[in-house]
């Protein structure tokens, strides 16, 4: 193994103010490509009349990782404000619902309508597809690496 494929193990930075570029950083790469990914999705929802913000908030409320607002904004990295618009316009699309909670006054359950429902199974198909050609050429072995890196760099973040 040579020094070059040796873990990072004692801190010493990967960047350095010498070896940086802002093309060849990876923030700057994954923002190009979050940046594309997003535009694709956005292409592929048009027909249903639905944008990538509120395709996302879609499939959290329908795989249970949020059922307030307040939780889609921890998930999201979105202020409160915008997350309220977006809620009003999937509202008026008639894709969910806010109820109030029955325990508690304060809190707003968001549901999913029939109409939601209906338009659900669509979601995962345009990730898949939109997923799919931006991973063309990979091997699984190398997706499951890449996927393996990202989860490193997420766990490093959150014990930083």
């Amino acid at each position: 193994m040579t020094t070059q494929d040796t873990p990072n193990t004692d801190d010493t930075p990967l960047y350095t103010p010498e070896n940086w570029t802002m093309d060849e950083s990876v923030g700057y790469l994954l923002t190009q490509v979050r940046g594309r990914m997003v535009a694709a999705i956005d292409a592929e929802l048009a027909p249903l009349d639905i944008t990538w913000a509120q395709w996302g908030i879609l499939l959290q409320l329908a795989n249970g990782k949020a059922e307030t607002a307040a939780e889609l904004c921890r998930n999201s990295g979105c202020d409160t404000g915008s997350m309220t618009r977006m809620l009003d316009r999937l509202e008026q699309k008639g894709l969910m619902r806010r109820e109030r909670s029955a325990e508690d006054r304060r809190v707003v359950h968001l549901r999913m309508t029939e109409a939601g429902k209906e338009l659900y199974p669509q979601l995962p198909e345009i990730a898949l597809k939109v997923l799919n050609r931006h991973l063309r050429g990979f091997t699984r072995s190398e997706l499951e690496l890449f996927k393996g890196f990202l989860r490193r760099m997420i766990a490093n973040a959150d014990s930083a």
